[in-house]
């Protein structure tokens, strides 16, 4: 006996194909809904480290470890590391906690102190927490490599103090680096082997053994520093990175369009870091591009405390008269090395300077007002603002 096609509720015939279809949906659908649920069991279970006790439990044992994340990386890169240094239990256990974390995707680049045997979840959140993160070297722009003595005031900490500061508070982790190995470094070691780019080369042989003969090519900025690294691994790491960011700008033909090579543009951004205001950045660079091309002695007190063991803004006229590499008083040009680390502002100033035809400038008061003159009768009157101001007052 045959069988009746099957009817819709409305009474319409249904197609046998489509009555399968559906069938087939529906198991698939089914299907889904059953992985679906059994995923979200396994993380369940897995965030507590209930499958097969892949996962230790509290946040650590006290022994301290330092991991590096290395820039452009994220959290789920770490867990086969963490696995291997005994940090995590398992690289599972670390990922599902890792995915369960809506934080994760913001970890910051560093190093950071984590101990053996934490729980998965906790090892995130280590990561994610600033109190354990290795503190880096931050360079701002006008940051010299030596300390600078301020005269009846504080002492300035140099870049080399820096390093060795941020070097030496994980000590236990690896190298304390000294100040006295950084300048032995900088002194002696092969400007090529630092990373030193091709156009200062020259200009670092002509300074000899001076430490200083590298001033100028570390850029403002933070940098994580390995604890690990030694001084010369340090420098070099530090020099090369600044090196390569300054060549991917194209340095020297920015350089060749303002008349100057690149490391005359870094000395003479030095400069502008050293002596002008905020705001007038680019002022300070056209008097310097005026006076060299006139030419005339810049005449910079900046450059006279560079040479000093101590340092102000008044500058005796026994210091202005002392020959050194960098006092522009007693020497034509440029000095011989930047007298500190410009930023790039200071750097597009040099490109970019304002227009004018000043030759002088004073700054006149406790506010830091700059005056910018083209003749020198007109700078002596602003001169004598600043002194009656006290800008210019000397705690010698």
């Amino acid at each position: 006996m045959t069988k009746k096609p099957r009817r819709s509720p409305k009474g319409r015939r249904m197609d046998p194909k489509y009555v399968k279809r559906r069938q087939r949906g529906a198991a698939v659908l089914a299907a889904a809904i059953i992985l679906i649920f059994g995923a979200l069991v396994w993380i369940a279970l897995n965030v507590v480290g209930a499958v097969g006790g892949n996962d230790y439990e509290g946040e650590g044992n006290g022994v301290v470890q330092l991991v590096q994340v290395p820039e452009g990386s994220s959290v789920s890169e770490l867990g086969q590391e963490l696995e291997e240094r005994g940090i995590v239990k398992t690289d599972a256990a670390y990922q599902t906690a890792a995915f369960s974390n809506p934080n994760a995707s913001s970890i910051q680049p560093g190093f950071y102190r984590l101990q053996e045997e934490m729980s998965a979840s906790s090892a995130v959140a280590a990561l994610l927490d600033p109190s354990n993160r290795v503190e880096m070297l931050d360079v701002q722009g006008g940051s010299t490599l030596m300390d600078v003595k301020v005269v009846a005031g504080d002492t300035r900490k140099g870049i080399f103090t820096m390093i060795s500061e941020v070097s030496c508070a994980e000590s236990g982790q690896g190298n304390c680096v000294t100040v006295d190995q950084l300048h032995q470094v900088a002194a002696k070691t092969a400007p090529q082997e630092l990373g030193v780019p091709s156009w200062a080369i020259s200009a670092v042989l002509e300074r000899g053994d001076d430490p200083r003969r590298i001033e100028g090519l570390i850029r403002p900025g933070q940098y994580v520093i390995d604890p690990g690294m030694d001084a010369k691994d340090i420098l070099t790491d530090l020099i090369t990175r600044s090196a390569e960011y300054y060549n991917s700008t194209g340095i020297e033909q920015r350089a060749e369009a303002t008349g100057l090579t690149p490391y005359e543009l870094l000395t003479a951004a030095s400069l502008v870091e050293r002596e002008a205001p905020a705001g007038d950045f680019d002022k300070v660079a056209r008097v310097i591009l005026n006076r060299l091309q006139e030419p005339m002695r810049l005449e910079f007190d900046s450059t006279v405390n560079y040479g000093l063991s101590e340092q102000e803004v008044a500058t005796t006229d026994a210091d202005r008269s002392r020959v050194t590499p960098w006092n522009t008083y007693a020497k034509d040009g440029l000095p011989a090395t930047p007298i500190a680390a410009p930023s790039d502002e200071a750097i597009e100033a040099m490109e970019n300077p304002a227009e004018g035809n000043w030759l002088f400038f004073v700054t006149v008061d406790q506010q830091g007002t700059t005056v910018f003159n083209d003749d020198f009768d007109s700078h002596q009157r602003s001169v004598e603002d600043a002194m009656g101001s006290g800008v210019l007052d000397s705690n010698r």
